[in-house]
């Protein structure tokens, strides 16, 4: 494929963030969004005023809310998992057959247990597309300011990967390729959850040490569950797992990590999710993971946990202690 067309459907902080890095590599870039006011924003002023205000945007990039630019060759899917399904029923139409999509979006569909690939398969099959994913650490105002960030993109056809990596990847933005799929998914959306543990821990004040035991027991968890679905477990030793969930734990920019500081702190869920203003997939994501989890028959004890706090209303310091005094075993 030479010189593809693109569209990057969402129009969030990281579907703006692709699409600027696309057209900086010099590619045909549009990003579709449904709010008409952003788009006119964007194609006036370079700049997405909801979501990264201040920072600047490539001049080559525009924006629409015309469903028609779906169509294109390469379609990157910035869409929140949770609303996937039903916008890719609502704009199968638009899509032309044998399309690259590569989903940007992280999670697992709660109401089908559903990995992005899953739910894009089901929706657009019978167009017979070529999927690829995205996924590692990454913020996207580190991503627009031209911050050196690496990440994975993962397709079972080995020569799309090579291929996509190339039109990704720019003196900044570094793209490794793998064919593990389900790893680079499954990695993606577990990471959230933990990252929302890690947040309860620091909002109660526990310290270095219990960080570091969690960001590592979470990716033990992380590695079973996703074995369970059938990835790799080196997968999760890469970008998309151990990468990911350094950066989602750590970094003050993850709006996962943001919920459970606020949890840890007392507040509760409801007036978190009210006034973040963007989707913090973690939330749901636990309870997908959770019912996933019970029904491979795979012991997920900090999902549990953080499940717990969201849905049961328990109190971080009572969770603690149970997690605390959990039968000691082997590592």
């Amino acid at each position: 494929m030479s010189d593809p067309t693109i569209c990057v459907a969402g129009g969030g902080s990281w579907g703006t963030a692709l699409a600027h890095l696309l057209a900086a590599n010099g590619y045909d870039t549009r990003l579709w969004l449904r709010d008409a006011a952003i788009a006119e924003a964007i194609c006036a002023h370079h700049e997405n005023p909801r979501y990264l205000p201040g920072i600047a945007l490539h001049a080559s990039l525009s924006a629409t809310t015309d469903p028609e630019v779906l169509g294109r060759e390469i379609v990157v899917l910035a869409v929140p998992c949770q609303q996937l399904r039903g916008w890719l029923a609502a704009n199968a139409q638009f899509f032309c057959r044998n399309a690259v999509l590569v989903n940007a979006a992280k999670g697992i569909e709660t109401a089908n247990l559903a990995t992005c690939a899953e739910i894009a398969q089901q929706g657009l099959g019978h167009l017979h597309p070529r999927y690829a994913v995205l996924s590692g650490p990454s913020f996207a105002a580190d991503v627009l300011r031209g911050l050196p960030t690496a990440v994975v993109l993962a397709s079972t056809d080995e020569a799309l990967g090579h291929m996509l990596r190339q039109i990704f990847s720019c003196g900044t933005f570094r793209c490794y390729s793998s064919t593990d799929v389900m790893g680079v998914e499954m990695g993606g959306a577990l990471k959230n959850v933990i990252a929302i543990a890690a947040g309860v821990c620091d909002g109660l004040g526990l310290g270095h040490n219990s960080r570091a035991a969690l960001i590592t027991r979470g990716l033990a968890e992380m590695s079973r569950l996703g074995v369970a679905r059938g990835a790799q477990p080196h997968t999760f030793m890469g970008l998309s797992g151990l990468g990911d969930l350094t950066l989602t734990c750590t970094g003050d920019l993850s709006r996962n990590r943001q919920v459970g500081l606020r949890l840890g702190r007392g507040e509760k869920l409801d007036q978190i999710t009210a006034s973040l203003g963007m989707v913090a997939e973690g939330v749901k994501t636990t309870a997908a993971i959770h019912e996933l989890a019970r029904r491979l028959h795979v012991e997920a004890p900090l999902t549990d946990a953080v499940h717990s706090i969201l849905y049961g209303n328990r109190d971080p310091h009572e969770v603690l202690h149970n997690l605390m005094a959990r039968r000691l075993r082997d590592e």
